[in-house]
């Protein structure tokens, strides 16, 4: 074991021990819970299931709740919202460094077999997480294992390409109806003379209800790639965030309908450490809802979006000189739309149908001299139906549903020319199904299974050459396969969650998942050098995840989790990749934390979280291998006064507090111990 890992599990036994005397000591001072507190009932009500509020013993798939108040709690050393979800089973929060994307694994499968989801809408796992504001959220919803069909996949052709929930589903949920008015701002300052200010105010007037945001960083940062690399970063790759966000909801005479709209903008700025590796990346999101209660028993929501990815960088003639060689982009809209409808019926019935649609577009380009050349240009329009049935007996609850699917990737141009493939389009059939058995208040036991489908990527379907260039001299590339079939992917999971004395919850949930016709590239010929995509092999993933839980007392709380995760490949016609692992899978993950009330109003939230051995690449050649790393953060929270409804919280971040350098994928590191330190302002 590294002597850092090391350092960071003493750290962390040290600081749970100083917490657990502190709050012995503070227990005593506190006064005794009422019986109306005791007998309260903690009801988890969650919307990602069905579209519609329903507790958890009424859900069929194991769903986690992250509400506001655990969301601030949670150290965010690359201010990624993924960096929130890295302590739930099963989940590998690879973030590279804070402007770079999160390349993880959920449920042993890849990044872009989660589902991220703002409000219901679908959104990329890679970029969203990066530019939304987290203060924005009401709760996260963290639901695991199968989704039901009652959502498609993103449309996305950028970094991983589509987006499919075969592992799980992600649910940002936004702040809807306001309380009270409040204001709350933040000065922050942290290593790498790195300075955040943020800003939000929330009312409402009459049925209008609102917030609007502010968030403000930059820094001078510091080098995260390994030495040497092909990153080189020569000097601080400064950068500078600001993000802007507002969303209004207007109630129509009562709570059950309502018409909201949410917008957010983002720019990040800067270089990446050296003279020509110069950034300039806008993102933009819009949201917007009309739902309506219309009797006792059916409800209608419409949700449309819009997704804007603009992404602009410089490079430069390294390893020969560092001259400007040209300005590449990426511009990438997505309008996602959904029209859902749910009806109760025999009184323990729901029945959910709808339709979805997602219109895309995607350009790349490369800019030398000020004149920009075409790159790729896609298109993409999908269509889905689909119709789930719920059906509570007694103490079971059954889910079936089914979706039919309709996807079309228009191409225009593939590398600056014209494709061999101008259109694609696929007609799919998918099922979800789950049950679920409350034995009792204390025991339950579930099980889910269902199917998805990934289409290829533009680049596969429509390669870089013509089809009648195949062996042709000096074509070097990639050959069109129009007869490309999507990846199928079916997974099953199965657990059970119990309810013990001491306020322990404890459970288990086993998982698999494969994934058929996965695309693989194959060598046609070596001069020319040209390759084809095609269908080849099943990849494979099983595991399990164990999640505790104990609420000490008021002031004491501690969660642990262990997902110990197996992966293989079958792949018969290449036998570099048969038998060897899907990449960014680690063999376990384990988290450990706690949050403890201290004396003089301290708050101390220790989080432990392990990595076991994991790959980048499925070449058993080529690869290599990561993991076996633990890393230490840690949040401190204390009220340094308060009047009446006013106050200032002071804030301090450590990450990484056993400064554990570890090293990630494609030549990216670990920046080591950071802090950042923060008065935050409520009124």
């Amino acid at each position: 074991m590294h002597g850092k890992t090391i350092a960071a599990l003493i750290l962390f036994i040290f600081i749970i021990g100083l917490g657990q005397n502190a709050v012995s000591q503070e227990t005593k001072d506190t006064p005794a819970v009422t019986e109306k507190e005791k007998s309260k009932e903690h009801v988890t009500v969650t919307v990602t299931a069905f579209k519609t509020p329903k507790e958890q013993k009424e859900i069929t798939q194991k769903v986690a709740v992250i509400d506001a108040l655990e969301i601030d709690r949670i150290p965010t050393a690359n201010r990624n919202i993924a960096e929130i979800l890295r302590y739930q089973p099963g989940m590998f929060v690879n973030v590279l460094s804070r402007n770079d994307a999160n390349w993880g694994s959920y449920g042993g499968l890849g990044p872009k077999y989660n589902s991220y989801l703002l409000d219901g809408l679908p959104i990329d796992s890679f970029i969203d997480t990066m530019s939304l504001d987290p203060w924005a959220f009401k709760r996260i919803e963290s639901q695991r294992g199968p989704a039901s069909v009652m959502y498609s996949n993103y449309a996305s052709m950028d970094f991983a390409g589509n987006q499919t929930p075969l592992a799980g589903v992600t649910n940002l949920i936004l702040k809807e109806e306001i309380d009270e008015p409040v204001t709350r701002m933040l000065l922050g300052y942290g290593t790498f003379n790195t300075f955040n200010g943020r800003f939000y105010n929330q009312g409402r007037k009459g049925g209008f209800n609102y917030f609007l945001g502010l968030n403000y960083e930059q820094s001078d940062y510091t080098n995260y790639g390994t030495t040497p690399s092909w990153l080189n970063i020569l000097k601080d790759p400064a950068y500078k965030k600001t993000k802007f966000y507002a969303k209004t909801t207007y109630f129509i005479n009562r709570p059950d309908h309502k018409i909201a709209v949410f917008a957010h903008h983002t720019t990040h700025s800067g270089d990446a450490g050296r003279p020509n590796r110069d950034y300039l990346h806008n993102y933009d999101t819009i949201n917007a809802l009309y739902s309506n209660q219309i009797d006792t028993r059916t409800s209608l929501q419409f949700k449309a979006g819009y997704r804007n990815y603009d992404r602009r960088w410089g490079e430069d003639n390294y390893p020969l000189n560092l001259a400007l060689r040209e300005h590449d982009g990426v511009n990438q809209e997505i309008y996602p739309t959904d029209l859902t409808v749910n009806i109760n019926h025999s009184d323990t019935g729901l029945l959910t149908a709808g339709f979805d649609t997602q219109y895309g577009t995607y350009r790349t380009y490369s800019e030398v001299s000020g004149i920009r050349m075409p790159g790729n240009k896609a298109e993409t329009l999908a269509a889905g139906a689909y119709i789930q049935e719920k059906y509570s007996w007694q103490q079971w609850v059954f889910r079936v549903g089914g979706r039919i699917n309709r996807t079309r990737h228009t191409y225009d141009l593939i590398g600056g020319s014209l494709p061999g493939l101008t259109e694609k389009a696929w007609n799919k059939f998918l099922w979800s199904a789950g049950l679920r058995y409350n034995a009792s208040t204390n025991l339950s036991l579930y099980a889910n299974a269902g199917t998805s489908f990934t289409p290829p990527s533009a680049k596969s379907v429509g390669g870089t050459l013509r089809a009648d260039d195949i062996g042709k001299p000096g074509r070097n590339g990639q050959l069109p396969n129009p007869d490309l079939e999507p990846e199928h992917g079916r997974a099953v999971d199965a657990g059970v969650d119990f309810v013990l004395p001491a306020k322990i919850t404890l459970g288990a949930r086993f998982f698999l998942n494969q994934i058929n016709d996965a695309i693989v590239e194959n060598v046609v010929s070596q001069d020319p050098s040209q390759s084809i995509s095609v269908n080849a092999g099943r990849a494979q993933s099983y595991g399990v995840e164990i999640p505790f839980n104990q609420e000490i007392n008021d002031n004491l709380h501690w969660f642990a989790n262990l997902t110990i995760e197996t992966t293989d490949i079958t792949n018969p016609m290449d036998p570099d990749q048969d038998g060897a692992n899907l990449s960014f899978v680690p063999r376990y993950l384990a988290n450990v934390g706690i949050t403890c009330l201290l004396p003089h109003e301290f708050s101390v939230s220790p989080y432990l979280h392990a990595v076991g051995k994991y790959y980048d690449g499925t070449s058993r050649k080529n690869r290599r291998s990561f993991g076996d790393d633990v890393e230490l953060d840690l949040r401190v929270q204390k009220p340094l006064s308060r009047i009446r409804d006013a106050g200032v919280l002071f804030n301090l971040d450590l990450n990484n507090l056993a400064d554990n350098r570890y090293e990630m994928p494609w030549q990216f590191r670990n920046i080591g111990f950071n802090m950042l330190v923060g008065l935050e302002f409520v009124f």
